[in-house]
């Protein structure tokens, strides 16, 4: 077995990050001929611990807050410090750069599961339908599966083929992380001060209410009457995390995410806005009246539902963009089984390629698909009539929508590392109840069918936007691609448990919906939206079908333009203060880029910048577990663990009264503190 490289060689590839020029490769950091432990029993059993505690972690803060949280990097960092510690107090080996891929692999799942799970399946405990055990266990465990053989032959295409077209965030602050770690010395004192200094920065800010965690012009006194006027409002995000995702992004994709933004905020709500006045009543059941809305609900009512429709559309036009991919990835598979009929051997390629065979991937959807067909016959739909019609609907909407969105996910990951899950699946259960609605399907059995349907397809996209990460990782890492395949499928039933009892145990507990029992529910906004969405499509509500027709056509003109149109369809769907400050991240790479005309200069200078806002990302991240776990501990304990700044007499008062200032101020000096740290670096 061949040795890992030295610690003082283990380094990205100059070639990394950038578009290979004809005829140059990339060659990975462990070496396509280079043998070394790679999934072990330590890397097994440490990630199915932490997708155990991951899960049921970001299950409760999903249910409590409506957000998830990024499992993947601080894995990472858990991985790099028990090989640490492995050394130092229980005197073994460390762990190898490709066994810290492994637990990543297994562990990630946490989040992929608790965000397919949890926003759909407290829908059914809302609407008082049937919540059994297997149903909530079985649901996410299906996606999971379905997004891996989804996203499977998709590999090549999203690592190699786009390899520096895409900026991959998430992915390239996890690299340096593990990279770093491994490597240590300079690398890893920046990645570690850069990291607890976002912790503090975010922590004091967010959770200590030091500074506002999102400026908003709305807050500014003698703007009051504009922003009356016009509905018009900026917002941006103060989180350290947010501007170290904006400096890796790139300003390319920051820029056309902010201007989709900029059309929703800028223009179409103010649009809305204008006309309100003249407009008497309420436009959508069960919305307040138009002229009373202010900007925030203008846009969650009436101008989101246009993102939804353009990331619908844009994803859409990425499938027949990449109807080539996909017919040379079937082409493949199917070309395998008969080769494999007729009793020919099975080839292998290089290990750093040997991904699942693609004879497996379409046995894998076939057997998935017969047990979702057996599962909505025989477990949900026996009592209907028509049982094996609506089953065979029921499945190929699943296994239709998973498709085409699978891609889409991963793609938004890709440039941003936020994928619309919401959206995505909101359009899932809209779609999905008007087919079942015209079949004759409807009532109790109608919704839990819905969203069954929409629990596996939201699983399955959360899936396809961490593997394509993962993927990524293992690229440039030289990890073995089936063998993270097979870490996420294995993840997946360790995560999808913790998931379900934990869901269940808070049903019980808080429960969801008000009750003499459960007098202090927990806010479960997600599957909330979730439930009012399908009692408005299957009840009188209707959906926004003709917002949701303009946003495909932004979509569609974007495209026309030359201008990735789920790049701004994104834009358009998630809220100005997630999207600004990745502009401003942007833009301080794009002053270290040309900083100095000396290349080699140049080069240093980025790569500390790309470290330093990786260390950021990983802070975040960090902080926000921390956070979540300390407001548990409060609300459970009924202590106060966290100083609430607000709180402290005069001072708390001042700091109150210019957090909104005091947050854009401390904001822009920590993308100064970046850009000038980033400027101190010497070429090597």
């Amino acid at each position: 077995m061949s040795q890992e490289p030295a610690q003082d060689d283990i380094r990205l590839p100059d070639n990394a990050f950038r578009e290979l020029a004809l005829g140059e490769t990339y060659d990975p950091v462990v070496p396509a001929g280079t043998l070394i432990p790679e999934v072990t029993l330590r890397s097994v059993a440490s990630g199915f611990f932490w997708s155990l505690v991951f899960s049921a972690a970001a299950t409760y803060i999903a249910l409590k807050l409506g957000q998830g949280i990024e499992s993947a990097i601080p894995i990472s960092i858990l991985a790099v410090g028990f090989s640490v510690a492995a050394v130092k107090f229980l005197k073994s080996r460390p762990s190898t750069l490709l066994e810290n891929v492994n637990i990543l692999a297994i562990g990630a799942t946490s989040g992929i599961v608790a965000g397919g799970s949890v926003f759909t399946m407290p829908a059914l405990h809302i609407l008082g339908l049937k919540a059994s055990f297997w149903a909530i266990f079985t649901v996410p465990l299906l996606g999971a599966a379905l997004g891996v053989f989804f996203l499977a032959p998709f590999r090549r295409y999203f690592v190699r083929d786009l390899h520096g077209k895409l900026p991959y965030p998430e992915a390239r602050a996890t690299t340096e992380i593990l990279v770093a770690g491994k490597r240590g010395g300079k690398s890893a004192v920046v990645l570690t001060y850069s990291a607890l200094g976002a912790a503090a920065f975010d922590f004091i800010g967010i959770s200590m209410h030091g500074w506002a965690e999102n400026f908003s012009s709305s807050a500014i006194g003698f703007l009051n009457g504009f922003t009356a006027r016009t509905k018009a409002v900026f917002s941006m995000n103060t989180s350290a995390a947010v501007l170290g995702l904006g400096y890796i992004m790139g300003l390319e994709y920051a820029a056309i995410i902010m201007a989709g933004s900029m059309v929703s905020f800028f223009v179409l709500v103010p649009l809305i806005g204008h006309i309100a006045p003249f407009v008497t009543g309420s436009i959508s059941a069960g919305v307040a009246p138009l002229a009373s809305l202010p900007p925030d609900e203008i846009f969650t009512n009436y101008v989101r539902p246009i993102g939804i429709g353009g990331i619908f559309a844009a994803g859409i036009i990425s499938i027949l963009k990449m109807s080539p991919v996909i017919v040379q990835a079937s082409r493949q598979a199917f070309s395998e089984v008969a080769h494999l009929v007729k009793g020919g051997a099975r080839t292998e390629d290089v290990r750093t390629d040997r991904a699942l065979p693609m004879s497996t991937v379409l046995l894998g959807i076939v057997v998935l698909a017969a047990f979702i067909f057996t599962y909505f016959r025989f477990a949900v739909l026996a009592g209907e009539a028509r049982p094996f019609q609506l089953a065979l609907v029921s499945t190929l909407l699943t296994l239709g929508i998973s498709f085409l969105f699978a891609a889409v996910s991963a793609w938004a990951v890709a440039m941003i590392s936020i994928t619309p899950i919401s959206g995505m699946t909101l359009t899932t259960l809209i779609i999905t109840a008007v087919v079942m609605s015209a079949l004759g399907l409807s009532g109790k059995s109608g919704m839990t069918q819905v969203l069954l349907i929409g629990g596996v397809v939201c699983t399955a996209l959360s899936m396809a936007g961490s593997l394509v990460t993962q993927y990524k990782i293992g690229y440039w890492l030289g990890a073995t691609p089936r063998r993270i395949e097979i870490g996420n499928l294995v993840g997946s039933v360790a995560a999808s448990l913790a998931t379900t009892l934990v869901i269940i145990l808070m049903a019980k507990v808080y429960g969801f919906t008000h009750t003499a029992a459960h007098p202090h529910l927990l806010p479960a906004p997600q599957p909330n939206a979730m439930a009012a969405v399908l009692q408005g499509v299957m009840g009188n509500g209707g959906a926004p079908w003709f917002l949701y027709g303009i946003g495909a056509v932004f979509a569609a003109a974007t495209e026309m333009c030359g201008v990735s149109g789920l790049a701004f369809a994104l834009g358009m769907y998630l809220p100005m203060e997630l999207n600004s400050p990745l502009v401003l991240g942007a833009a301080v790479a794009w002053f270290v880029q040309r900083s100095t005309k000396d290349e080699a200069l140049v080069k240093a200078r980025h790569e500390k910048g790309t470290l330093v806002a990786s260390g950021f990302i990983a802070g975040g991240a960090l902080v926000g577990v921390l956070a979540a776990l300390l407001k548990f501990i409060e609300d459970s304990a009924h202590v106060t663990l966290v100083p609430d700044v607000t709180r402290w007499g005069a001072f708390g008062a001042a700091a109150g009264a210019w957090s909104n200032w005091a947050g854009l101020g401390a904001f822009v000096l920590l993308a100064l503190g970046l850009y000038a740290d980033a400027r101190r670096e010497k070429a090597e």
